[in-house]
């Protein structure tokens, strides 16, 4: 479950890097969010599930909650695949749905007022760079954090999302979505023959060329699973290993 982060560390204005993903399964459905917060090579892990819920919300509610551990200013590099977040904030377009009375121009009334009202008050107490990763590319702490909400979907402790308004159920067919979503977006990728988010195609093994270990790297993965027709790579729990000491290479 949840791990407390300790921040007795972190109070020389620190430099943060804060990895979020989440989703619902269906969408919407049961939801979860998963999070890693970096400092100095040191990180700390979070997840947690809903009963039902959107995609667009969890993803707002997981750089939220990376957000809220942080008990001083900070210097925070966000890293989402959710377009939704990222052109939210750095397009402007939740500050001027706030500044509207979070009226939409042509399209109503803004979507996930709530989480969009914390954000914005959240990272104008830091200093907050918003970037866009592509999502199941291999990107390690995208990855990563893709499994973690998982978990919190198939956890058992199911929180109830207040914010979630049933009848905006069909949000995701607005243009603010996330690039290339879809319905199975959340399917988890496990072992070989399973089928491919994007393709349906069956994924295969793939070892990962000999590295050096970065400074303070604490992990790596062992293999992982690869389409051979679109190229997507997914880095999974079982291939997870521990660096111990005196390691200094993947294999």
């Amino acid at each position: 479950m949840e791990m407390k982060l300790t921040m007795k560390e972190w109070t020389d204005v620190p430099d943060i890097s804060l990895y979020s993903d989440g989703g619902a399964e269906p969408n919407p459905g049961i939801g979860g969010f998963g999070v890693i917060l970096s400092y100095k090579g040191k990180e700390k892990e979070f997840y947690q599930g809903y009963k039902l819920t959107t995609n667009n919300r969890m993803e707002l509610m997981g750089v939220i909650y990376g957000l809220e551990q942080l008990k001083t200013k900070s210097n925070v590099q966000v890293y989402t695949d959710s377009r939704y977040v990222v052109d939210g904030i750095t397009k402007g377009w939740a500050k001027k749905w706030k500044q509207n009375n979070w009226i939409r121009k042509k399209s109503g009334k803004a979507l996930n007022i709530d989480l969009w009202d914390r954000l914005l008050t959240l990272s104008s107490e830091h200093n907050c760079i918003f970037n866009w990763v592509r999502g199941h590319a291999g990107h390690i702490e995208n990855e990563r954090c893709d499994l973690l909400a998982n978990q919190g979907i198939k956890s058992k402790e199911l929180l109830d999302d207040h914010g979630y308004d049933p009848l905006f159920e069909n949000e995701e067919s607005s243009p603010y979505v996330r690039e290339e979503q879809h319905f199975n977006a959340k399917v988890t990728i496990e072992k070989v023959g399973d089928l491919c988010r994007k393709c349906k195609t069956q994924v295969i093994k793939k070892t990962p060329k000999k590295k050096t270990l970065k400074p303070m790297q604490t992990y790596y993965f062992d293999y992982y699973l690869y389409c051979p027709f679109c190229g997507t790579m997914y880095m999974v729990e079982d291939a997870k290993r521990e660096i111990t000491a005196g390691s200094s290479l993947f294999r």
